[in-house]
């Protein structure tokens, strides 16, 4: 680990605010680069005066839209059309796939800023959104939300503790279960509150 950290510190310094904004393109699409192997080298980076942080942040959060962008559209324009033409052959329905469809169409903006919070779920959640045509400004907005306070709280983590990979390690999994635990309540308030909501749109 301490080898790739100083390989990706190197190599983001090299690269530059380009090479964050690749990487992050990369990990937020279906290629599994962890975010947490990216941002916190660009906030060492920034500490020792080699990198704007606010610069770093940016290219990390536009570079997750970009990448989640590349997956609402694969979905969008591909994925739909081979679901409704093969699903069938592994249990998937027209039927069952228009109630997913309308589930992220009713609560896509909810799924999309969480899923940009957790791990796995980030590299995926543009997927359904993509599917269900979800509204470009929701979509962005929702996601730019997400990954701002994800890459934001990585690259402070890299600019307090530096190279020191096994407290990255450290503060990114109490990142990731403040992430999860943050999530959670979020879930519960929102579940709380649809019922509510729902009677609203109908008075």
């Amino acid at each position: 680990m301490e080898s790739v950290i100083s390989w990706l510190v190197e190599s983001i310094g090299a690269m530059g605010y380009p090479g964050i904004f690749i990487l992050m393109a990369m990990e937020s699409s279906v290629i599994p680069i962890p975010s947490e192997l990216i941002m916190p080298p660009a906030g060492y980076l920034a500490q020792a005066g080699q990198m704007n942080m606010l610069i770093a942040i940016l290219c990390g959060i536009f570079g997750s839209l970009f990448g989640a962008y590349v997956n609402y559209f694969a979905a969008h324009y591909l994925g739909r059309p081979l679901l409704l033409k093969y699903g069938r052959y592994v249990w998937i329905t027209e039927e069952k796939f228009m109630k997913v469809e309308t589930f992220f169409l009713k609560h896509g903006e909810i799924s999309t800023f969480i899923g940009r919070l957790l791990p796995v779920v980030r590299h995926l959640i543009s997927l359904p959104a993509g599917l269900a045509g979800m509204n470009h400004l929701k979509f962005s907005l929702y996601t730019l939300l997400g990954a701002g306070i994800w890459v934001t709280i990585l690259t402070w983590i890299g600019y307090f503790i530096g190279r020191n990979q096994a407290l990255i390690m450290r503060y990114s999994h109490q990142a990731l279960y403040g992430a999860l635990v943050f999530s959670a309540v979020l879930i519960v308030v929102y579940v709380k509150l649809q019922p509510k909501r729902e009677k609203q749109g109908k008075a």
